[in-house]
């Protein structure tokens, strides 16, 4: 009797301790941006939101336990023939979340795996009609067809597709080398047309310096003209102004008392120094023949002479 008791013992604390371990066990603390599916005997039951919950034990349990942060999804390489027959290999992310958590665990068996076959698939199909050169140039095409395609069951998977991104697209290695090949000889040929043009745009800025230095020599030249022309014609107004201001002065001297007097002794002065200029370079002495005669000479010269007394 007492091995009986002490194994029923046994199995009543078992019991006790199964009990509650199922009532510890059905509490449940859900953190945010996380969603757990309940089932009740089998059948979806409710959706746990963040915060503390408790379960009833041995009907309820958590089947699904789902993130419903955006997560990235790594696309494997996959080998591509684009549409000039060129095999290529094509890899990339998806970036989707979780937008029904009981659609995402209902709705497929395995949202992840499943998007990344479609994406695959779909990846193959755009590549398909891409040629080689343009396939680096249409990566956006390749990424807005996948989502486009993921659009269309992400409403019965559950989830929101953000984006999706090419990440590689290696050719072959004789493509690849052919492809280095090509862009060597399109940078030297670009190099050529650079130092080409530069050469040329050099020789027009020389011939354009030549002319504009041409152009400013002969607007200076012709300025320089310009002002000596106006110099001197300025010079002889002021000449012909002051000749005219001497003649005038001299009408009115004449008019003047002893004024004639004055203007032929002023020319005789004159007419004296003239005949000292002569012969300031020589050491001959230059007299008149008719110098007794003064009064004749100034009347040779249109002047009259009165005699002093």
């Amino acid at each position: 009797m007492d091995i009986v008791d002490l194994v029923a013992k046994i199995i009543i604390g078992l019991i006790c301790l199964y009990v509650l371990a199922k009532l510890v066990f059905s509490i449940r603390m859900v953190p945010t941006q996380t969603a757990i599916i309940v089932e009740r005997l089998g059948r979806y039951s409710r959706t746990l939101q963040p915060g503390f919950h408790i379960l009833l034990p041995f009907i309820e349990r958590s089947a699904f336990t789902l993130d419903l942060r955006e997560e990235t999804i790594a696309v494997e390489p996959q080998e591509c023939f684009t549409l000039d027959n060129v095999k290529v290999e094509v890899d990339g992310i998806i970036y989707i979340s979780i937008d029904d958590p009981v659609k995402a665990s209902y709705g497929i068996t395995d949202y992840r795996y499943a998007a990344i076959q479609l994406a695959q698939t779909t990846t193959r199909s755009v590549i398909g009609t891409i040629e080689l050169d343009k396939t680096f140039e249409e990566r956006e095409l390749v990424s807005a067809r996948v989502v486009e395609v993921l659009d269309e069951v992400a409403d019965s998977w559950g989830i929101r597709v953000h984006r999706y991104e090419v990440k590689n697209i290696v050719p072959p290695n004789t493509v690849r080398d052919a492809m280095e090949k090509q862009m060597t000889a399109e940078r030297e040929k670009r190099a050529m047309l650079a130092t080409a043009e530069g050469k040329r745009q050099s020789s027009i800025n020389d011939s354009e310096g030549v002319m504009t230095e041409v152009i400013n020599h002969s607007e200076g030249e012709k300025q320089k003209r310009i002002n000596e022309a106006e110099g001197k014609a300025k010079e002889i107004e002021a000449l012909a102004k002051a000749t005219a201001d001497s003649i005038s002065k001299v009408a009115v001297a004449l008019t003047q008392e002893h004024g004639e007097d004055a203007i032929n002794m002023r020319l005789a002065q004159q007419y004296i120094k003239s005949m000292g200029n002569l012969a300031h370079d020589t050491k001959d002495v230059m007299v008149p023949l008719d110098l007794g005669d003064f009064p004749q000479i100034m009347a040779k010269l249109g002047l009259k002479t009165k005699k002093l007394t």
